[in-house]
């Protein structure tokens, strides 16, 4: 449905020159995407924004990309090692340079917490691949914080991982179950845990938008992060 123009993503940290460099590069391969895709009516081709923690270049980028009138517009370059705080300011201005009738998607965060804080400042759309990473690792997020299942502490726990989710690898394996799958090299465990960390936040995504119908996104992101705990 939705196809991305390829971009350079600039590391952290950068300097300006790089920067600059880099985004309007991102800009020209922009230009050339379009020029192909004019024809294609069954997808829709987003740009991408760069310019790094540099807020004028970020304003320069929006500009370029926004020119081109395109179905959706996505922010790239952010999360990619810089400090939370540096992420959320640089975001809060990314988003006002991007149009309110057009989707925006913030590329390449996954923990609750991010997905929150750019629902917050007007963020339509998310990707990641953390549910599944973490959970080649043994780690879940459930609704009382994540879960290592490496831990000694679940060989005899027979509870599901998540008491108060209903996905299949909840209804049907025990915490001991997974820990022994994981300890024993099994495929599977990596399989239910991921299972497991997709459908928690598809849930809190889905939650996350029936509080913001009923006006209380608020109280809903405060019960969560009570309850989640430290991220």
């Amino acid at each position: 449905d939705i196809m991305m123009a390829f971009d350079e993503c600039a590391p952290y940290p950068a300097d300006r020159t790089y920067v600059k460099n880099s985004l309007e590069r991102t800009t020209r391969w922009l230009k050339r995407c379009k020029d192909y895709h004019c024809d294609w009516e069954r997808q829709s081709l987003f740009g991408i924004m760069q310019g790094g923690m540099y807020k004028d270049l970020r304003k320069q980028s929006a500009e370029e990309i926004v020119e081109l009138d395109l179905p959706g517009y996505a922010i790239g370059g952010l999360s990619v090692g810089e400090p939370k705080e540096t992420m959320l300011d640089i975001l809060d201005d990314c988003v006002d340079y991007l149009p309110q009738d057009k989707a925006r998607y913030l590329m390449g965060v996954g923990t609750p917490d991010y997905l929150f804080e750019g629902v917050e400042r007007g963020v339509d759309m998310f990707d990641c691949v953390l549910p599944t990473r973490i959970a080649r690792h043994g780690l879940a997020m459930t609704s009382h914080g994540r879960v290592n299942i490496k831990n000694a502490k679940y060989e005899h726990d027979f509870e599901p991982l998540d008491s108060e989710c209903d996905c299949y690898t909840c209804r049907n394996y025990s915490k001991a179950y997974l820990r022994h799958l994981f300890k024993t090299g099994e495929m599977l465990s990596a399989m239910l845990l991921s299972n497991h960390n997709l459908h928690f936040l598809l849930n809190m995504m889905e939650n996350i938008r029936k509080s913001i119908e009923e006006d209380r996104f608020t109280e809903y992101k405060k019960e969560f992060y009570e309850k989640y705990g430290r991220f």
